[in-house]
Formats: structure tokens, C-alpha cells, sequence
């Protein structure tokens, strides 16, 4: 997983998004294993074309089916927008793009609550807020949320601290 690559291309292109789930809490507080990039991207048809170009320049993959599997850069614009939720893969490792996130309010209040912040080699990203990250975790069925993760953003929220 090279998620300074993915975060790099979506700055590239433009893309307004928030990086969500697991990377950002590994990034921002506790070394937790996670397959993916998880990125909430504002929806509007322009900025989920600077989305097709940021995975088309990551040779991402998708497709509805197996049958049609393929590099997105061979789909036609304007592909993306059809479902909330797409699950990519790269050379550079698995991209989880959502229109909407269960929980959340609307991609621009939660936006202008993000951190602007840097990975370890310096590429810029926007990342999910604390707050808007519990309200995730708190938003799924209770066999599916994170304990730990519940416990530490609790902690920080109340702390006023990262970990």
C-alpha cells in the first residue's frame, strides 16, 4: 500500500476529498492494520471527473461485474456516480471511494471540520475529523464497530489530544 502515491494523484488532479477509515486513523492516532485508502469525495459531476482522472493515472481497476472488469481510464467520462461506495484496485494498492458516508452530514460541513495535515513523506491530505470519525464508527450496527477505535477517539474528542 503506497497511500502517499494515492493521496499524491488526487491532489494532482484537484480532487476535493476527506481521507476516512482506517488509513486515517492509523495516520492520526494508533498503528492499525488496513487494506485500503478510503476517500470521500465531494460529489459534484466535476469533481468525480477529476476522480476518474486521479484513478485512471493509479492504473485503478473496476468494474460492476468480473465480466467487465477493467483499468477505468478505458471507461468513457462521467462512469463515476452511479452507486455511493466503489472499491478499486492499483498498483499501488486498494482505493475505497465513497459519494456518501452513513452517519455524516454533508460532505461540506464535514470538510470544513477536517485537519489539513501531511503523511510521513510530506504529501498533504484533509482528514476526517475525530468527531465526524466517531460518528462513523457509532452510525454502524453494533457488531461491526470498532471498540478500540470508539475508545481512542473518545479519549482525544475528550483530551483535546492525538495519540
Amino acid at each position: 500500500m503506497n497511500v502517499d502515491t494515492i493521496l499524491a494523484a488526487f491532489n494532482r488532479c484537484g480532487v476535493e476529498s476527506l481521507l476516512i477509515g482506517g488509513m486515517n486513523f492509523l495516520l492520526r492516532h494508533q498503528p492499525v492494520l488496513t487494506y485500503d485508502a478510503d476517500l470521500w469525495i465531494q460529489p459534484s459531476p466535476e469533481n468525480r471527473l477529476r476522480c476518474e482522472n486521479a484513478l485512471s493515472s493509479l492504473d485503478a481497476a473496476w468494474g460492476e461485474t468480473e465480466e467487465v472488469w477493467g483499468l477505468v481510464a478505458r471507461r468513457a467520462p462521467g462512469w463515476l456516480g452511479h452507486q455511493s461506495v466503489y472499491c478499486f484496485t492499483s498498483p499501488h494498492g486498494s482505493v475505497d471511494v465513497f459519494l456518501t458516508v452513513t452517519g455524516l452530514e454533508d460532505w461540506r460541513v464535514c470538510f470544513e471540520r477536517a485537519e489539513s495535515t501531511v503523511t510521513a513523506a510530506g504529501v498533504p491530505y484533509r482528514a476526517l475529523s475525530d468527531r465526524d470519525m466517531l460518528a462513523c464508527q457509532l452510525a454502524l450496527p453494533e457488531a461491526e464497530r470498532k471498540l478500540d477505535r470508539i475508545r481512542v477517539l473518545r479519549q482525544c474528542l475528550q483530551t483535546g489530544a492525538q495519540l
